[in-house]
């Protein structure tokens, strides 16, 4: 190596440098707190509802079926477009693996 910002280290330790200066400098951009105090500047925000205890409870059960869906999609594409045309057994597989999922995503989203 011939330079020392080469080194994983050392290039580390200089953005981490420059980020902490950066946080810094730049937070007197900020809006202060309301009546001088930290109060709620160090919580999480919560669309702007002031919550005394934690009650959400996100439910997923309707994201499952699209993600699902997603990924198939994504996998039968890629299975699709990567299958050699002259190879008549890679055709057959992947319209094989084409009719599974459209049976399979059918099954999901029949309810």
């Amino acid at each position: 190596m011939n330079h020392w910002l080469l080194w994983p280290p050392a290039a580390f330790l200089l953005i981490l440098a420059v980020a902490m200066i950066l946080l810094r400098g730049l937070s007197i951009f900020s809006l202060p707190a309301k009546g001088g105090a930290v109060g709620g500047k160090r919580k999480a925000y919560a669309c702007g509802e002031d919550m005394k205890e934690n009650r959400g409870q996100p439910n997923y059960s309707q994201f499952f079926p699209f993600a699902f869906f997603f990924t198939i999609m994504h996998v039968l594409a890629l299975v699709v477009a990567t299958a050699p045309a002259h190879d008549w057994s890679a055709v057959q597989i992947a319209g094989g693996y084409l009719l599974c999922s459209s049976i399979g995503l059918f099954i999901l989203f029949r309810r």
